[in-house]
Order: C-alpha cells, then sequence, then structure tokens
C-alpha cells in the first residue's frame, strides 16, 4: 500500500511537469485521483468529491461534468448560482398562491399538508418529486375552476334551450294554423254558387267550425306551454341571480379573512401590487406598519381562544375604522397585522401611529365582564428609503422584533423614533 502510494505520487509530479501545470493543491489533487485511478486505489479525499457530486441536482451534476470540474475548488462557482434562501421563499409562497382555486374555494387537506410542507422547507421546490405533486396541484386548480364555471352556467344554457323550445312550438302551431285558413279560403274561392247551393255551403261551414276548433286548441296548447315556460324562465332568472349573489359573496369572502373582516393576506397582497405601481408611476409615498399583539398565546391560555378571537376582531375593527379608504389594512397571520399607510409629511404618519396606540391604551377588552388589558408592537419602514416593496416589509418586521426585544408596547421608526 504505502509503495503503491510512492508510485501515484511520484507519477502524479511527472504528469505535472509532462502537461506544463504548477504543483498547485488543486493542479496535484486533480492529477492525483487520476493516477490513482489507474492503480486501482480508493483515496477518501477523491471519493468525498464524488459523494458531495452525488448530492446535487441533475443540471448541477451535468454541468460539472461537462466542464470536466473535479476538485471541490472548481465546484464553488457552480454552487454560486443557485437560488438565495429569500428567493427561494418568495418562490414558495408564489407558488403556494398558484395552485390554490381563484373561483372554487374548496382546498382539499392534501393542497392543505402540500403547502405546509413547502412553507416550512421551500428548498424541496427543487426536488423531482414534489415538482410532480405541484404539476398535480396545477392541474386540479384548474379543474377545480372550470367544475365551478361549468356548474354555475349550466342553468343559463337550460333558460336558452328552454325559451327556443317554446318559441319553435309557438311559429310551428302559428305555421300550421294559417296554412290551413289558407286551405279554407282557396276552398271558397273555387265554390260556384249557381251550381252548388247550400249543401257545399253547409259542408264548408263544418269544415270552417273544425279549423278553429282546431286553431283554437293549438293556441291554447302553446298558450299553456308558454305559460308554464314563463313560469320556468322566471324560476330559472332567480336561480341566475342567486348564482350571481353567491358568486359575488365567494368572492367577497375570499377577499376578506372571516374573523376579523380585514383583507386576506393574499387579497392585501395584490392590493400592494397596485400600491406599488402607483409609487413606480408617480411616486406616491407610503409606509408599510406591521402590527403584533403583545402576549398574546398568554390571553389565549388564561381566557381561552374565543376571548382571543373576540380580542382579533375588536383591535381589527379599530384598525379599519381608523384607516382612510385610500390605504390598506389586512390580516397577515395570527396576531399580526399590516397597513399601508400613504403621507406627504412625517407628522401625519404619526398622528395615524399616535391614533392607534393611545385607543388601544387608554381602553381596555371586554370578555365576559372581565376587562383585559392589551398593548400592541410595532414596526414602520418607508417605501422611499428602500428599492422595493419586499425589503421595505422586510424591515417593517426587523423593527417590530426590535420594538418586541425593547419590552413591547411601543412603535419603532426606521429613523429611530419611537412612539
Amino acid at each position: 500500500m504505502e509503495s503503491r502510494l510512492h508510485d501515484i505520487v511520484k507519477n502524479t509530479l511527472i504528469n505535472l511537469k509532462d502537461k506544463g501545470l504548477p504543483a498547485t493543491p488543486n493542479e496535484y489533487h486533480k492529477e492525483f485521483c487520476k493516477v490513482s485511478k489507474t492503480y486501482n486505489l480508493t483515496v477518501k479525499e477523491c471519493e468525498q468529491f464524488k459523494r458531495l457530486v452525488s448530492k446535487l441536482s441533475k443540471n448541477e451534476q451535468l454541468e460539472i461534468e461537462s466542464k470536466n470540474i473535479s476538485t471541490i475548488e472548481e465546484m464553488i462557482p457552480v454552487l454560486l448560482n443557485r437560488v438565495s434562501k429569500d428567493n427561494v421563499n418568495t418562490l414558495a409562497q408564489l407558488f403556494k398562491k398558484s395552485i390554490t382555486p381563484s373561483i372554487s374555494i374548496d382546498i382539499d387537506e392534501d393542497l392543505q399538508k402540500f403547502s405546509v410542507k413547502i412553507g416550512n422547507s421551500p428548498a424541496l421546490l427543487f426536488e423531482d418529486d414534489i415538482q410532480k405533486e405541484m404539476q398535480n396541484f396545477i392541474t386540479k386548480r384548474f379543474e377545480a375552476d372550470k367544475s365551478v364555471v361549468k356548474q354555475k352556467t349550466s342553468d343559463i344554457a337550460k333558460l336558452l334551450t328552454l325559451m327556443g323550445q317554446y318559441f319553435s312550438d309557438a311559429i310551428h302551431s302559428s305555421g300550421m294554423g294559417s296554412q290551413e285558413v289558407s286551405n279554407i279560403k282557396s276552398q271558397i274561392q273555387s265554390i260556384n254558387m249557381d251550381d252548388t247551393g247550400v249543401k257545399d255551403l253547409s259542408e264548408l261551414q263544418s269544415q270552417l267550425i273544425d279549423a278553429a276548433l282546431s286553431i283554437e286548441n293549438e293556441m291554447s296548447s302553446v298558450g299553456e306551454k308558454l305559460t308554464n315556460g314563463r313560469s320556468e324562465v322566471e324560476s330559472l332568472e332567480e336561480k341566475i341571480k342567486k348564482l350571481e349573489k353567491e358568486l359575488d359573496k365567494t368572492k367577497e369572502e375570499s377577499l376578506k379573512d372571516h374573523l376579523t373582516g380585514l383583507l386576506t393576506r393574499r387579497a392585501y397582497d395584490e392590493s400592494v401590487k397596485a400600491i406599488e405601481n402607483q409609487f413606480i408611476r408617480n411616486n406616491t409615498q407610503y409606509a408599510v406598519v406591521f402590527f403584533d399583539l403583545d402576549h398574546f398565546k398568554k390571553i389565549n391560555d388564561d381566557y381561552g381562544h374565543h376571548a382571543g378571537d373576540i380580542i382579533l376582531s375588536t383591535f381589527a375593527k379599530v384598525l379599519d375604522k381608523n384607516t382612510r379608504d385610500l390605504d390598506i389594512v389586512g390580516r397577515y397571520g395570527g396576531e399580526e397585522f399590516v397597513a399601508i399607510i400613504h403621507f406627504n409629511l412625517k407628522r401625519e404618519l404619526l398622528k395615524y401611529l399616535k391614533r392607534i396606540k393611545s385607543i388601544i391604551n387608554e381602553n381596555e377588552f371586554l370578555y365576559k365582564k372581565q376587562k383585559i388589558r392589551v398593548t400592541f408592537s410595532a414596526g414602520v419602514a418607508v417605501r422611499n428609503d428602500h428599492n422595493s416593496y419586499e425589503s421595505t416589509i422586510q424591515k417593517a418586521d426587523v423593527l417590530l422584533y426590535e420594538a418586541k426585544e425593547g419590552g413591547r408596547n411601543k412603535i419603532v421608526m426606521e429613523d429611530g423614533t419611537v412612539i
């Protein structure tokens, strides 16, 4: 073994010299591993590189093979091309939204579990099995939305078919009656009164009576059908109006959080896009305010989750009532809330923040005759101080953390102001 190692080292140095390559650690390592193969000798350091490569993605392995990379140092540029963690987290959030049905509000248990899984480990998005699941959920999302649209439009199709049927019957019956009367008219014109006399007139009278009865019965039947059809049409119209209301309600419910009545996280994110576009076009100044109720878990533990729900709902009403229509406020998750507040001068923003803090601090929440003292912490970042909305809200989140670490019941602004 020792002899073979000596030969491998010797041949490695000779090969490097023959190739005109310097005996740097990197070049030496590559050549050493090549020579060791010719001696059928497994060297731990050489195998370590193979093990690392086996843990990479298929695309990364193909790149390493195509570039003939054989050392860890050469592998570093490939690894640097990987997506950053922040980008992966954002991608995971975007994907979770893309697989959630936009019209059908039914989300099955498998979709919920999958969303939680990629939310906890966003890097899973790059695994083949997970990507296959993603494709299946995208297909399911389209099918779910198509199913709802098909269901909601089926009654409209029935209405059109029914109306067409009754109009066809009416036209057909009218045509038959007209034809019969036309035939009788021709017979009347052909009668020679001098030759036929009363007998032919009597026969003609009988035919006229029969034709009139036939027309009467036909028109009565058509009238009855149209009356019944009208009733069915009115019933279908009511159903269609009801479906429209249900769709409007479903759309509204998908925008509003069921407990607080504020925008859901999804609806908030959509609203932010419009606000960000206005900022880019018109430089409309705004601040991101991140709120978080202090010691909320203790409130749930001491008074129960129902009390916690009432406090969340009441706090949301305070935010909603004191936030202007041109601004937005939503429930970000759990006891976290976020608001976009437009302002021209800093004192306008301070006035809003102080008003919210004053209302909460000067009042107590009432639950089953029990008075509960509640405070909140908040972080405030201004969009003009950042390159994007995403970095602005991240800064607001960091400032919120500082407010909590600094003793809670305070609002920390990016310029150092503390309320």
